[in-house]
């Protein structure tokens, strides 16, 4: 039962960030990624008036079958996590495991469905209906590419959080001396300095709706200078990231290459 469990447990959990590349373990993580992707397809074609009702017994049929696979495999990573020294717990093991953010996701998957059952209003039925978008949070367990993003955001978060708080001082700072410049003016388009933040956020990102816009030549000339502080204070995330990608990369390379010969490129054993 151990070896079985503990087997289990590898191939829906620790396959997660193993580098492990069993066929099992491949088609698992393949096949999940495809129902994922399929069930985000299903959602964003049923909003379609025309094929939603005509297809809509296919698409809750697809709907029962997909909650059906991941409950089961909520269930089954419950019942196995005890194969984790981290989880060992046979009962506060599993409730500290269900708690991850990653399985928090898994759960949220498929809740919204089951709450059908017990909820009356029919406003709040059809918005539990987008909760099923959240299924695309899932691939972050499948898919390599966005667990080295998500390490990558862990890694820089400090970075990014200093960079946001920047941001937000800046934008402050220019919705009130847009509002000090435009507000006689503009009354309406700039009545409070957190309207003027609308204007802010559209500037800074280079966005620019036109429905919002200085007209006073003060105004016009302190625009332009803060949409051009804009496009480098936006511009310091992306270099932010890409270092960070660069960092990763790099300490992955570095692994790879710790147990290979530099002449013949062979593993070496330890």
């Amino acid at each position: 039962m151990n070896h079985a469990r503990s087997r289990i447990w590898e191939l829906v959990e620790v396959s997660y960030d193993s580098d492990s590349h069993s066929p099992v373990l491949d088609w698992y993580d393949t096949g999940m990624m495809a129902l994922i992707l399929l069930n985000v397809l299903a959602v964003v074609i049923a909003s379609v008036e025309e094929i939603g009702g005509r297809f809509a017994w296919f698409f809750s049929a697809f709907e029962v079958f997909s909650v059906a696979i991941f409950t089961v495999e909520y269930i089954v990573k419950l019942w196995a996590c005890t194969a984790d020294a981290r989880y060992a717990h046979p009962v506060l093991g599993r409730v500290k495991y269900a708690l991850t953010p990653m399985v928090i996701i898994d759960l949220l998957a498929f809740l919204p469905f089951y709450l059908w059952f017990f909820m009356i209003d029919l406003r709040f039925l059809r918005a539990l209906r987008l909760f099923r978008l959240l299924r695309v949070l899932k691939l972050g367990r499948y898919s390599q590419s966005l667990a080295l993003m998500a390490h990558v955001f862990r890694r820089k978060r400090s970075d990014l959080m200093a960079v946001a708080l920047v941001l937000l001082v800046m934008l402050v700072i220019a919705a009130s001396i847009m509002y000090y410049a435009e507000h006689e003016a503009q009354p309406e388009a700039f009545s409070s300095i957190p309207a003027a933040m609308w204007w802010g956020v559209a500037t800074f990102t280079t966005i620019g709706y036109g429905d919002v816009y200085p007209i006073t030549p003060l105004g016009r000339v302190l625009g332009s200078f803060i949409a051009i502080l804009g496009i480098g204070i936006f511009a310091l995330p992306a270099g932010i990231l890409a270092s960070g990608f660069s960092e990763e990369h790099e300490r992955m390379r570095n692994e790879c290459n710790r147990n290979v010969c530099p002449q013949c490129g062979q593993a070496i054993d330890e």
